[in-house]
């Protein structure tokens, strides 16, 4: 490929973006997310990729949207890190599996189930995708101190929304409905469409990634008649990547 002076898709160069990066899906979130950082700038804005730059504890930092899915996901990361980023927290919205997991709690993923195809280009099946330990402890440990209801364990990725919500209308329902009894049989948190493809991308990059969501609904908990209150409030996982972003930023200097 032609070498570029700008990326292809996010159309950043070196020097636009900071070694660690908050990875929403939205693109209307970007500017939120960038109000909690110092100095904020908008740096660019092309098809699904919206980037802001400030800094946190003096360390340059960006978010930068990536879209829905693992594909965009992974073209983000791939050229942020083209450019000098190494860290990533994705922060962004699940519904919830476990009936433990409530409308407005916060799942830090320890792990993702690569029911989605882009990780498979990045690494054979068999191969897990699994959130860098510095990370996800950097997240645990913001929500702990935040008082925040939180949960970690295995999410679940898929690559279809609406294979998640109306399955038995797929001509593959006998495989969505069978692989969904496992997930719950297995405690598996939360549903989202990222994380298994950027575990496994930063693995094949030699970077950091964690993530963080916001359970915007659980619906498995309707079924069973529990109740809950439908929230797409996501600040209070947003506060909590930045500040994972801090810890890592801490440690990162006294190494």
């Amino acid at each position: 490929m032609q070498k570029l002076e700008k990326q292809f898709h996010i159309h950043c160069q070196a020097g636009d973006v900071g070694r660690y990066c908050i990875l929403p899906g939205d693109p209307g979130r970007c500017k939120a997310i960038a109000a909690l950082f110092d100095d904020a700038h908008f740096v660019t804005s092309n098809r699904e990729f919206t980037i802001y730059t400030g800094t946190l504890l003096g360390e340059k930092v960006s978010v930068c949207s990536t879209g829905i899915g693992g594909p965009s996901a992974s073209i983000a990361m791939e050229e942020l890190h083209n450019i000098g980023a190494d860290t990533f927290i994705r922060v962004g919205t699940c519904g919830g599996i476990d009936l433990d997991v409530q409308s407005g709690d916060i799942v830090i993923a320890t792990g993702a189930i690569r029911f989605e195809h882009t990780s498979r280009e990045y690494a054979p099946i068999e191969y897990p995708a699994v959130a860098n330990f510095e990370v996800a402890t950097a997240l645990v440990e913001a929500a702990r101190e935040s008082g925040h209801r939180y949960h970690t364990g295995v999410v679940q990725c898929k690559d279809s929304f609406y294979g998640q919500h109306s399955p038995a209308r797929m001509p593959v329902s006998y495989e969505l409905l069978n692989k969904w009894e496992a997930w719950k049989r297995l405690g598996v948190k939360a549903s989202e469409m990222e994380s298994a493809a950027l575990f496994v991308v930063a693995d094949a990059l030699g970077c950091r990634c964690g993530s963080c969501f916001h359970v915007i609904w659980n619906q498995e908990r309707e079924a069973a008649g529990l109740d809950q209150k439908m929230t797409e409030d996501t600040s209070s996982a947003v506060r909590l990547g930045v500040e994972a972003l801090k810890k890592l930023i801490e440690a990162d200097r006294a190494k």
